[in-house]
């Protein structure tokens, strides 16, 4: 019994500490190893790894690949960015999507092509996908003297492809709602169906976030909360879904939660009332909190960064550990193969009936985060709104809570 949980939990925990305990790379387009044993590639094709076009693994990277199974690099791979879609394998023969590459040299010029001419390390162009250093993944041009100029990458990649499919997705489905909506007359039935409960999901999120936290004039920003809330939910569905067009970890990747959390931000600031920065610079506390030291104003002034950058962590963070737990709990199957069957079979089960569990979590997940950060970003924009105290005869719930009539006027 010592000696099984020994193995089990060399099988289970390791491949979690390896992913972990070293310092995590940025979600950036990764490159392809060169070819593996038979049964690594085999795993590597169970899981649908995702690998960038033209990278070559480093010498301890094949040492690791000839020990066992990588998981770190796999869970990187999927997590990550990439020149080409990966969509599986059939025959031993790799079906992905080639995607276009934009690029702009100093030296060169732009240059416009597939990233079918980067495949296996090749060079098109003077371009290739560097295999190690800082640009390991990305493309560089060589120069004259032997070093890799980083040319400014303009790349359709994986994860822009699959922004562009899912914001398409987001435009059809509401303006295809809103089609039924026209000629409709106001004693009509309610609609059913899926425009229903689009209705449904709209009224609940205006009248138990937009409205509340926003106050009197949330019509002004419910547009841009709506979006938010349905481009999130939209994108974490889809980065669910295993095959084409889904699979691409869009909110995972920090450059996507970075213009969304900007995006909140510049609503924020842009459109706050002349109380909202008073209390900033000059907020009612005691004088001497203000000056000759002004730290309450310090200490105000670097919430107004805070806070979109919570936005900003708190979505990547979420979205990328549950790919990441996914794809472990995958690799555990694989990871114990050598253990003997027992073992294997035991830990199969189990990886299966947790994978299963996770991915019903991550539905929830899905929604959850979209819902944060969408009543963050209400509660943002109402603290925002503020004017001082409310004038004589109203009182605040009065005026931060609008009733139904002009919610819905």
């Amino acid at each position: 019994m010592s000696k099984l949980s020994n193995t089990v939990f060399r099988a289970f925990f390791l491949p979690l500490a390896a992913l972990l305990l070293p310092a995590v790379a940025p979600a950036l387009p990764q490159g392809d190893s060169p070819a593996t044993e038979p049964a690594v590639q085999t795993v590597a094709d169970s899981v649908s790894v995702t690998r960038g076009s033209g990278d070559a693994a480093s010498d301890a990277g094949q040492a690791d690949e000839e020990a066992g199974l990588n998981v770190k690099e796999i869970v990187l791979g999927h997590i990550g960015d990439a020149y080409e879609w990966h969509m599986g394998s059939i025959g031993g023969h790799e079906l992905s999507f080639s995607l276009p590459v934009i690029v702009r040299s100093p030296s060169s010029g732009w240059h416009c092509f597939s990233s079918k001419h980067l495949h296996g390390g090749a060079e098109h162009e003077g371009l290739r996908i560097a295999t190690e250093g800082e640009h390991a993944g990305k493309i560089v041009e060589r120069q004259a003297d032997g070093r890799d100029l980083r040319p400014l990458d303009l790349s359709i990649t994986k994860v822009v492809a699959g922004l562009l499919i899912n914001s398409l997705i987001v435009v059809l489905i509401v303006l295809g709602v809103a089609r039924c909506y026209r000629g409709r007359k106001a004693d009509s039935p309610a609609p059913r169906g899926f425009v229903g409960l689009f209705e449904s999901l709209v009224e609940s999120l205006v009248d138990d976030i937009i409205a509340p936290c926003v106050g009197a004039g949330f019509r002004r920003f419910a547009p841009y909360l709506l979006t938010v809330f349905f481009f999130i939910f939209v994108n974490n569905l889809m980065g669910l879904i295993p095959f084409f067009p889904g699979g691409a970890n869009v909110t995972g990747n920090i450059a996507v939660t970075l213009v969304l959390a900007v995006a909140t931000f510049l609503a924020v600031n842009l459109f706050g009332t002349r109380h909202y920065w008073k209390d900033i610079f000059w907020s009612d506390v005691p004088t001497w909190l203000k000056v000759p030291i002004p730290i309450v104003p310090f200490i105000e002034l670097v919430g107004i960064f805070t806070k979109p950058f919570a936005l900003m962590i708190r979505l990547f963070a979420n979205m990328m550990a549950g790919h990441a737990v996914i794809l472990i709990l995958t690799c555990v199957i694989f990871v114990t193969a050598e253990a003997g069957v027992a073992v294997n079979s035991s830990m199969t089960a189990v990886s299966v009936l947790l994978t299963i569990f996770m991915n019903c979590l991550e539905l929830l997940v899905a929604y959850l985060q979209a819902y944060v950060f969408t009543m963050l970003s209400a509660v943002f924009i109402g603290l925002a709104q503020e004017h001082g105290e409310p004038a004589d005869g109203e009182t605040a719930p009065e005026r931060m809570k609008p009733d139904r009539k002009t919610r819905i006027k």
